[in-house]
């Protein structure tokens, strides 16, 4: 630990010069019985609005072209022809 942090933890804790304590401040309040605002604000988390459906229309090729992608990666690697760079590999000549 720094010896800074060693010497400000043997003080205690800072004192507070307005008398504000705004953790007694938080406990006081509480949970409003009522919000105001809570059915003004409800449209925003449902229907089109909800999580699911904001994110799920972000990205609309990623999946077909990840698929296609993977397909291609797979013929490319069972399909074509691939002596040509095993050759060169090698320290063959290249014959074209």
């Amino acid at each position: 630990m720094l010896p800074t942090r060693v010497l400000r933890a043997a003080r205690g804790p800072k004192p507070n010069i307005t008398g504000f304590n705004m953790r007694a401040f938080k406990e006081a309040a509480g949970q409003p019985r009522y919000d105001p605002w809570e059915r003004a604000e409800a449209w925003r988390y449902t229907g089109t609005f909800s999580r699911r459906n904001r994110f799920k229309g972000a990205l609309p090729g990623l999946g077909t072209a990840t698929v296609l992608f993977a397909g291609y990666c797979l013929y490319e690697h069972f399909f074509l022809d691939d002596e040509h760079h095993h050759a060169t590999a090698h320290g063959q000549e290249e014959h074209h």
